[in-house]
């Protein structure tokens, strides 16, 4: 069975709207006011690595479709199997391939039960919260930032009507105040 990891760039009241652009009022929340620290990226090189495929929602695949493919950096994202769950979307752009689209999450539990690496799950917090209700996240890959914006969309439902608990298996904290969590769901 392949693992699904819901990857995220966090706030510390668990805001995960635009960190890097996007529709909310503090847009880009990640570039301002907090220095880079490339070992903070090292996470996201490792996942990059290691997945066999890209999860995405419906807005979050419309938004990384134009833009990922022109982008050098993410060539093995850009290159590997990409999931669109939606029950809306009709057709893929050409420019962005191999993607498939799923239409339930009945789909994609039977795509976890297929051969491969990991399923990564990026941005997409509606996609994310969705999953955890059906019991199909297995492992979260949060980057928080030290940034409070008081609302926004959030990685976990606060109406969630099953609570999942969590097992710390890697950290780290840099000196710009970022702190990397791997958690696993504990089953």
């Amino acid at each position: 069975m392949r693992q699904l990891i819901v990857t995220e760039f966090i706030t510390l009241d668990g805001v995960v709207d635009s960190p890097g652009g996007g529709d909310h009022p503090e847009a880009g929340w990640t570039f301002r006011g907090i220095e880079t620290d490339t070992a903070m990226f090292d996470l996201k090189a490792r996942e990059e690595q290691e997945a066999g495929a890209l999860l995405l929602g419906r807005q979050s695949y419309a938004e990384f479709a134009p833009i990922w493919p022109t982008m050098e950096e993410f060539a093995t994202y850009n290159a590997m199997p990409k999931y669109v769950v939606s029950t809306t979307l009709t057709e893929v752009d050409p420019g962005w391939l191999p993607t498939e689209i799923l239409r339930s999450t009945d789909d994609v539990a039977a795509l976890k039960e297929t051969e491969g690496g990991p399923l990564l799950l990026t941005a997409s917090p509606t996609l994310a919260q969705s999953l955890a209700a059906a019991g199909l996240v297995d492992r979260y890959h949060l980057l928080t930032f030290p940034v409070v914006l008081g609302h926004g969309k959030r990685l976990f439902a606060t109406d969630a009507e099953r609570a999942d608990r969590l097992r710390l298996v890697e950290h780290a904290t840099y000196p710009n105040g970022v702190q990397m969590q791997v958690l696993d769901v504990v089953r």
